[in-house]
């Protein structure tokens, strides 16, 4: 049986809408690839999920703001941050000179 393959760091073609791509469900995960080019969360929006949420940068940037920390948070290569269920955030901006590539798994522990 042939196993599939995927390069998580190959950017999308077209770069206009930002890509949310499931790579992996289960009953309670939900791994998943984001491609933004210079893409954020619009004003005065917030994400507020009811499942947690882990995130690690593959390739770009991007700078995240959490409700209630006081500075925001720069994510480059390598970088990862969990976001607990419920702890409202939001995209300020991603890269504008490279796609950048973001590995999420969405989890709920109950």
């Amino acid at each position: 049986m042939n196993l599939p393959m995927k390069n998580l760091l190959l950017p999308v073609a077209d770069t206009s809408e930002e890509l949310f791509e499931t790579l992996l469900q289960r009953q309670g995960i939900r791994v998943e690839r984001i491609v933004s080019n210079g893409h954020a969360t619009p004003g005065g929006e917030w994400y507020d999920q009811s499942w947690d949420e882990w995130v690690l940068m593959l390739a770009g940037s991007a700078v995240l703001q959490i409700e209630g920390e006081p500075e925001l948070k720069q994510l480059l290569p390598g970088d990862a941050i969990m976001l607990p269920a419920h702890r409202r955030h939001r995209v300020d901006a991603t890269d504008l000179q490279e796609p950048t590539i973001w590995l999420a798994i969405h989890f709920d522990c109950q």
